[in-house]
């Protein structure tokens, strides 16, 4: 945190005892359908805001604050429209603020959501940003405007979070009902382990979560499957299937989708 603020670094000892207070709020949404043909989707906006401790006839100060967020999508099975639609409506989401704003966010999802003992990535990518705040826009290009205060971001990220529904809800409807094998379910289900494996070894919010103090666990964990699989040395996925079209563009470099 002291990297990416530097009013913590500026306005803090190098050891505070005990820590520093802080206040968290966010909103977490996630969907895990039955249909393998209907994809897992996540999407999340959460404020930080870091302040002195309290003092006897002193209001705490405020150090640092800053958003963060995204969504991304999660499929068993590859339908290309589907991409489109996602990526299309969370750029036009992005636009409305700054042309910046999507390609910035895409390839820090695209980093962030990635597994690296698989090589694979966990989905086919959304946005994602974190540490927005108006002297910590390190990711984004020189030229884009600086927003100055919560309000300012706090605009874009009511925008990403009103984009869920259009974003997602036309997939949804196209793919809830759709007949499915057994065998379709299993590999829906092996997705699902993946999917576990990303959050419990590689997601910072996970583990930020679970070291937190009076940590709730339940809630840190809601957005695991109900149900996931493994297998040893699976004999799905293989070339030429169309679980094998999915792992192909999940192992290789990141796709324009818009």
């Amino acid at each position: 945190m002291r990297a990416n603020h530097s009013s913590l670094l500026r306005d803090t000892p190098e050891d505070t005892p005990g820590g520093l207070p802080f206040f968290v709020a966010g909103l977490s949404l996630v969907i895990h359908p039955r249909n393998p043909h209907a994809p897992t989707v996540y999407m999340n906006c959460r404020y930080f805001e870091i302040t002195t401790p309290a003092k006897e006839g002193d209001e705490p100060k405020v150090l640092t604050w800053w958003f963060g967020g995204g969504s991304d999508l999660t499929p068993s099975y590859l339908y290309e429209e589907d991409a489109v639609h996602f990526h299309r409506t969370l750029k036009d989401a992005c636009d409305a603020h700054s042309a910046t704003f999507y390609p910035t966010f895409k390839q820090w999802c695209d980093e962030y959501f990635f597994t690296p003992h698989r090589a694979e990535a966990r989905g086919i990518g959304g946005i994602f940003f974190d540490d927005l705040h108006s002297d910590t826009h390190f990711r984004l290009p020189a030229t884009t405007p600086r927003p100055q205060t919560t309000d300012d971001i706090f605009k874009f990220v009511r925008t990403i979070g009103d984009s869920f529904v259009p974003s997602y809800i036309p997939i949804l409807s196209r793919r809830h009902a759709m007949p499915f094998t057994t065998e379709q379910r299993r590999w829906q289900l092996l997705r699902r382990g993946r999917y576990v494996e990303f959050n419990l070894v590689v997601d910072r919010g996970t583990k930020f979560g679970l070291m937190a103090p009076g940590a709730r666990v339940e809630s840190i964990l809601m957005t695991m499957p109900e149900t996931a699989r493994w297998e040893y040395m699976t004999d799905m996925g293989g070339d030429g299937t169309e679980e094998g079209r999915l792992i192909e563009v999940l192992k290789a470099p990141p796709k324009a989708w818009v």
